[in-house]
């Protein structure tokens, strides 16, 4: 059987590097992708510990994991939250962590613009808000609209209650000592995703610039990464 981490922050491929400039880990579609390649087909277990991040990406993984010819077990061994309590929901066995976490909610946004366009966007919080719903729906065989009370009320779940309501088919290590689980992580703002990818960008071209003059590349010190933060640069 092989092994697929699913850990750190869900991202989309081209907002991994900013993701992992500020020190942070990704799963990617692609890193997904290309580990469900490798395994041809043989049994998967993806162990997920992850705070969630980007619905799309999350859904992207969700499909890419459900398309797979082979079984698959999600083992979460520590937290399942947001996008990645919706990846959970791909497996064909879902185990969970005497200790481990899973984490329900509503999708979020942040939005700008006149009337036409906040409407448009809360028009698409609500079509993901029931796309998701529906996925959890399926699985735990909870009426939708209960579901979608408990991700308006940002549900945290137990190993216990996971298993209980549906969410998960079995608990790992049963009859083990317990211990308690707490936090989430946190994510950048677009701005700083924005700055960061500015950054980047400069660096790039300086390192490229100074390769064509063999002068000693710059690196960026933690101030300059402060300083990205509180609009300095």
């Amino acid at each position: 059987m092989t092994t697929v981490p699913i850990k750190g922050v869900v991202s989309s491929d081209d907002n991994a590097e900013i993701y992992q400039f500020w020190g942070y880990s990704t799963v990617t579609p692609s890193d997904i992708s290309d580990a469900l390649s490798n395994a041809g087909g043989q049994p998967i277990k993806a162990e997920i510990n992850s705070p969630g991040g980007d619905v799309y990406a999350g859904s992207d993984i969700y499909t890419a994991l459900k398309n797979y010819s082979g079984s698959i077990e999600i083992d979460i061994v520590g937290l399942a939250a947001s996008a990645a309590s919706v990846i959970a929901m791909a497996g064909d066995t879902i185990k969970i962590s005497p200790t481990g976490q899973m984490m329900i909610h509503r999708s979020s946004t942040v939005s700008q613009g006149n009337s036409d366009n906040l409407a448009s966007d809360l028009q698409g919080l609500d079509s993901t808000d029931q796309a998701i719903a529906n996925v959890y729906a399926e699985k735990t065989g909870m009426d939708v609209q209960h579901i979608y009370q408990m991700m308006s009320d940002e549900t945290w779940i137990n190993a216990q209650d996971a298993v209980k309501d549906g969410f998960a088919d079995e608990i790992m290590f049963a009859g083990q000592p317990k211990v308690v689980v707490n936090g989430v992580g946190q994510f950048l703002s677009a701005e700083v995703i924005q700055k960061t990818r500015s950054l980047l960008k400069l660096k790039n071209d300086s390192n490229q610039s100074q390769i064509e003059t063999s002068q000693p590349k710059t690196t960026h010190s933690v101030a300059d990464k402060l300083a990205i933060l509180f609009g300095e640069n």
